[in-house]
């Protein structure tokens, strides 16, 4: 084994990451096939060694399923106790994360990595909460089996039948620090299902019939075991990279299958299935693009893209490489990917071609060290029907005109040079020429301009002049060397003017697809996305564009197109259903339904198909190479993975409106009903006892009866009027009729309400005489009034004072209801304005309202309400009402 200088680049970003990882938790998951594998026993052993080392841990939640032996060893760990969550009448007992971060334990236990938490809780899954644990540094042991993970989701559902709802994503399992497998045959599992030891009798011999049959299980074993070898694979390849190892370790087989505009690719790429199925190998098949390469004629690349489509639909991984030297760009690649077996077509050069110019292969053989070499020989019955010969393309006449006038000027200029200067500076002059033409125009001028420079030196410069005769046989040596410079000078310029086109090419696209993420990155909203999306896939692809997302029914319909309307005739519609349906290209261009007028693409995301993007190619031929459709490709997941996103938040926030809809319902309903129910009750009972023992009676007590039937009465009517009034506030019904009127009258009018619950309690009032009028609706106003005293009168002791004041303050007037009661709980100085918000339990607590009915007349008037806790105890609302201009003046009263 050798081992060359790591990258420093690689070296140092893998130091940026173990910094980052240091100051997180670390992961462990204890990983298997089914349930009753074993895993949480197997976490137990392990939390237990790490205990006797001095570990701290914390059992935050581990599912035992009464297994004695599962029992056996949680005992004597400490065990977070369990949140309780109240739903639907239930007690569901939850992981406690708040609990287990003010714990801040080394180690935390935490089972059922995919569980989902009870609503309510503050993560809806528990790999969030794990999440939240790690990145508070405390590390983590869990379990999970292998139909919990996402991209394995559906492959499960086909094998078992069985749609497994409760999902980790991938990204939570890569990241993980380590995986323990913890394997068990088929048989062994069902034998302990049969004991009980996985599910109760019932649930067992059900689950023995369906999801635990010898056949699932062999095929979720196996799963689980390629999910744990492809991590480890990933393990080593990045250990392979970070100390630069160039040699294949073959410890898997990986096969590179080289294809190119040939015919005989798809041969290749056959050939490469069947080796790849026999070894039971990963394959990938690389096009290799050379800056000769990328002038191929149309039908070349044609072949190429063909070859690729079969590829992918063989199911091989497909790659595009650019490089000057293809051999050295293959043995780099093959090397970077551990691949241990390159299969490529048998050279069709010939012999003489071969020995002068070399050979792809030679070059393979020479390099590929412990890589084995496979030459297939094409096959030329299998040849796919010849296409008809292109037609040549018309010769492009300016390149060779600049390539003579380069030449033309090139002589002048050694022309006036020859009298000073020697003839090895004419021919610098002849060179540069070369490079100019070089750097402007294809190989087939610069060629053009090396041939002219030297014949022009020949006829101008040498003796005997105006002649191709040659007098010293020296200069023949001289011709040589300076056509093969020129010719080597020519062809460099071209080669290195190639590269730069092809990775500004590259650049961008590269540049595209980033703008196009980092704008949708921060764009919020469906139809704003698609916009984004849509303004992005024109500027690259050109053409016509039309984004279309399923309907309710299930159908596509148009949500955002270059021109509005864009119109789709029932074929189009046909073939965009086919494309959603089948998650596959359709349409113009593609071996589907290729009679179409446009291309459709499926907006394929982790959730399903999201979309479908169609395209009315015209002259945007986008699918005429590979890297275009790879580019279309990259932009369609892109867009796809951003409408999935929006659409997470659009329901996201369609549940978070429909469970505060549903909070404030139930909330109301249970207000409604108690406070309702009670009046009600105290009424009816007051009423049947004067009319069944009226006679009876003292007048005394009819009296009592009665004023007790008009309380009720009107606490009733209290709380029919709030509903009224907070229903008139929400529909935006309430007209503010503002006039000018005097605090004082208002504050005297709201106590006048009262006389009867007043009693004695002590009111303070601090209205000063000279404060002005204030423009306001008097109703609404003495209603604010009315809803801050009866507030007092609910929250305070009978005995303690109620003080009312105003004061001016800057444009306006604040009027102040204060108490002595108990204050709010702090932070609660806001939550006390929300509807059906209740403070501490009273007899009387009402349904919640009545501050809420206080902020919206004050908001309509222009004004704020606020409350803040007082000094020494109690609560002061405070509420300004603003006047632009000047009250009015009052008209003196005459004698």
């Amino acid at each position: 084994m050798t081992a060359d200088r790591p990258d420093p680049e690689a070296l140092l970003a893998r130091v940026k990451d173990e910094e980052a990882r240091r100051a997180r938790g670390k992961l462990k998951i204890f990983f298997g096939a089914a349930a009753g594998v074993g895993k949480t026993y197997a976490m137990l052993e392990a939390a237990r060694i790490q205990r006797a080392a001095g570990v701290d841990l914390v059992a935050g939640v581990v599912e035992t399923h009464t297994r004695a032996e599962t029992e056996a060893l949680l005992a004597g760990l400490e065990i977070l106790p369990p949140r309780v969550v109240e739903y639907r009448g239930a007690s569901l007992r939850e992981f406690d994360l708040d609990a287990a971060l003010a714990r801040r334990p080394s180690l935390a236990l935490v089972d059922e990595l995919a569980h989902t938490n009870a609503p309510g809780s503050r993560h809806a899954k528990r790999w969030q909460d794990v999440l939240e644990l790690l990145e508070a540094g405390i590390t983590v042991y869990t379990t999970l089996n292998v139909q919990h993970i996402e991209s394995l989701n559906d492959v499960v559902a086909k094998i078992t039948g069985v749609v497994v709802r409760e999902t980790v994503p991938d990204s939570v399992f890569e990241q993980a620090d380590d995986v323990e497998l913890v394997d068990l045959p088929a048989e062994d599992l069902r034998q302990r299902l049969r004991e009980g030891k996985v599910y109760v009798p019932e649930q067992a011999a059900e689950a023995a019939r369906h999801f635990f049959r010898e056949g699932n299980l062999i095929a979720l074993r196996e799963l689980a075991l390629r999910r744990t070898a492809d991590r480890v694979d990933a393990q080593m390849q990045r250990y392979r990279r970070d100390h630069a190892i160039q040699t294949t370790w073959p410890v898997t087989e990986r096969i590179l299958v080289c294809v190119g505009p040939s015919p005989f690719s798809a041969h290749l790429v056959r050939a490469g299935r069947r080796l790849a199925t026999r070894l039971g190998a990963e394959w990938v098949v690389a096009y290799i693009e050379t800056p000769d390469g990328a002038r191929l004629a149309e039908d070349a690349r044609a072949r190429v893209l063909e070859t690729l489509r079969l590829a992918e639909s063989l199911g091989a991984e497909t790659v595009i490489l650019s490089a000057p030297r293809m051999s050295d760009e293959i043995l780099s690649y093959a090397r970077s990917r551990n691949v241990s077996k390159i299969v490529i077509g048998k050279p069709g050069r010939p012999l003489w071609k071969r020995l002068l110019l070399g050979s792809i292969v030679d070059a393979l053989v020479r390099g590929s060290g412990d890589i084995d070499i496979y030459v297939i020989s094409g096959d030329r019955e299998t040849e796919p029907t010849r296409r008809p010969r292109a037609r040549p393309r018309p010769i492009a006449w300016p390149p060779y005109g600049l390539a003579v006038g380069a030449v033309v000027a090139a002589t002048a200029v050694a022309w006036v040079m020859v009298p000073r200067f020697e003839l090895a500076n004419v021919i610098m002059v002849y060179l540069l020429a070369v490079v100019a033409v070089s750097m402007r125009t294809p190989r087939g001028a610069s060629v053009l301009a090396s041939i002219l420079s030297v014949a022009a030196f020949d006829f101008f410069f040498v003796p005997p002049y105006f002649t191709v005769a040659v007098a010293d046989s020296q200069y023949l040596l001289t011709f040589a060397a300076m056509l093969v410079v020129a010719l080597v000078v020519s062809g460099l310029t071209v080669r290195v003017r190639g590269q730069a086109e092809a990775a500004a090419l590259r650049e961008r696209r590269t540049s595209a697809v980033y703008a196009m993420s980092r704008e949708l990155a921060g764009t919020r909203g469906i139809q704003q996305l698609l916009d984004v999306s849509l303004r992005h896939l024109a500027d690259v692809f050109g053409g016509r564009i039309v984004l279309l997302l399923p309907d309710a029914t299930g159908g596509l319909e148009p949500r955002a197109s270059m021109l509005a309307p864009f119109y789709l005739d029932q074929n189009d519609k046909a073939v965009a259903q086919w494309a959603f349906d089948h998650r596959q290209m359709a349409g113009a261009g593609t071996d589907n339904l290729p009679g179409a007028q446009m291309l459709f693409v499926p907006l394929v995301a982790s959730r399903g198909t999201v979309g479908v993007l169609g395209m009315r190619l015209g002259q945007a031929r986008v699918l005429d190479t590979p890297e275009q459709r790879h580019l279309l490709e990259t932009f369609a997941s892109q867009i796809a993975l951003a409408i999935e996103r929006g659409l997470l938040a659009e329901e996201a926030q369609a549940a978070h409106v429909s469970a505060e809809a549903e909070r404030l319902r139930n909330a109301l309903l249970s207000s409604v009903s108690h406070d309702l129910r009670t009046p009600l009750a105290s009424i009816t009972g007051g009423v049947s006892s004067l009319l069944e023992s009226g006679d009876s009676l003292d007048a005394e007590t009819q009296r009592e009866l009665l004023r007790a039937v008009h309380e009720e009465a009107e606490r009733l009517n209290r709380l029919v009027q709030n509903l009224l009034e907070m229903t008139r506030l929400e529909s935006g019904s309430v007209q503010v009729r503002k006039d000018w009127h005097s605090i004082e009258e208002l504050v005297g009018a709201a106590l006048g309400r009262f006389n009867r619950r007043l009693g004695q309690r002590p009111i303070v009032t601090g209205i000063p005489a000279d404060l002005p009028l204030v423009p306001l609706d008097p109703v609404l106003i003495e209603q604010v009034l009315v809803n801050l005293i009866d507030n007092a009168l609910k929250y305070t002791p009978p005995e303690s004072p109620i003080e009312i004041a105003g004061r001016v303050e800057g444009d306006g007037v604040t009027v102040e209801v204060a108490d002595r009661g108990p204050g709010l709980p702090p932070g609660e100085e806001r939550r006390v304005f929300d509807k059906f918000y209740r403070g501490r339990a009273v007899a009387d607590r009402g349904v919640g309202l009545g501050l809420a009915i206080c902020q919206g007349i004050v908001e309509a008037h222009g004004g704020r309400i606020w409350a803040e806790n007082r000094p020494g105890g109690g609560v002061a609302f405070r509420f300004t009402l603003a006047g632009k201009d000047p009250p009015p003046r009052m008209p003196p009263v005459d004698e």
